[in-house]
Formats: structure tokens, C-alpha cells, sequence
């Protein structure tokens, strides 16, 4: 009895880890699975929220940059915060005459790092509130927690929320962003 007793609670065991890995996979951003073997463009051109983005890195000449080893944390802006912008920002962002100033913007959603909003919230916590993030762009991002959520503010004042945490890439991860972080210009 006693052996059947411990079989029983050994599957069970089993079975429960199980579902803690299966849980634990990627979520999906922008209706598209994303698959922690790919990297940051091959899973960003999957994600039908994240077109704009895609496009940006695409005009600043970012998608080898984005593809390579890293490790990078990528604060990705959705659409609707690339909408969100003042009328007629994107369109002028976009413009060959504009590559450095659209580069500076995008670069300073990048980290030269994989942190995982974890490692995020743990610097926030060991910084007593506010953890100064520097980005590749050189800009300055004060990361905070709040209600169980990271907020990034910008150099302009701007704060945007992480609404998706942790999508894991071959080469760092993803957060996606409700806002467009601008640097000081």
C-alpha cells in the first residue's frame, strides 16, 4: 500500500512539473507564437501589433543589429503606441533625411543585455524604487514597479507600461510597450 501510496504521489509529482513547463512557454504577441530559438526581427515580423516597429528598425538599418548575437532586451512599441505620437511623427521619422534621429529614438528601446522583468524588478527593488536603465541609444529610462507591472520613463517625461513581460529570443527578450519612448532631442 505504502508503495502504490508513493508511485501515486511520484506521477503526480511528474505530472505537475509537467504542466509548469507547459505554462511557462512564450506568450504569444500580436496573435503569433514566438519561439525562443528565433531571434528578435524573425519573431517581430511575426507580431501583426508590432508592423510599425518592424518597419522603423527596417528604415534605420537595425534588422542585422537585432539579429546578431546580442544579448539584447528590446522595449517594443505596439502600433497604437507608434499611433499615439504626435500626427505625422512617424511618416517624418521614416524619411531617409531622418535615419539618425529615428535610430537614436529606436536604439533607446534597446539594452545591451537580456534582462528578464525579474532581474528588472530585482534592480528596482535593490535601487529603493527607481533603477536608472541606460540603453545602446544612450538614453536614460527610470524603470519603476507598480501594482506588479514595470513602467519605463522616458527622457521627455513620457512613461510607458511593460503589457507583455518576458518573451524570450534566441538572442535577449522582449517587453512589449504601450508607449514610444523618446529621448531628450
Amino acid at each position: 500500500m505504502f508503495k502504490t501510496a508513493f508511485r501515486t504521489l511520484a506521477v503526480a509529482t511528474v505530472l505537475s512539473a509537467t504542466a509548469v513547463i507547459v505554462f511557462a512557454a512564450n506568450p504569444k504577441v500580436g496573435g503569433a507564437a514566438m519561439y525562443e530559438e528565433k531571434n528578435i526581427i524573425e519573431n517581430a515580423v511575426n507580431s501583426k501589433d508590432h508592423t510599425t516597429l518592424v518597419a522603423a528598425v527596417k528604415a534605420a538599418g537595425l534588422v542585422e543589429t537585432l539579429q546578431g548575437k546580442g544579448p539584447f532586451t528590446v522595449f517594443a512599441p505596439t502600433n497604437e503606441a507608434f499611433a499615439a505620437l504626435p500626427k505625422g511623427t512617424v511618416e517624418t521619422l521614416l524619411k531617409p533625411e531622418n535615419k539618425a534621429q529615428l535610430t537614436k529614438v529606436l536604439t533607446c528601446h534597446v539594452v545591451a543585455a537580456n534582462a528578464l522583468s525579474t532581474a528588472i524588478d530585482k534592480m528596482i527593488k535593490d535601487d529603493k524604487g527607481t533603477h536608472d536603465v541606460k540603453t545602446v541609444g544612450g538614453c536614460i529610462l527610470k524603470a519603476k514597479e507598480s501594482m506588479g507591472k514595470i513602467t519605463l520613463t522616458d527622457e521627455m517625461g513620457g512613461v510607458s507600461h511593460v503589457t507583455i513581460a518576458d518573451v524570450k529570443q534566441s538572442n535577449g527578450v522582449i517587453h512589449v510597450v504601450d508607449k514610444v519612448l523618446l529621448p531628450k532631442m
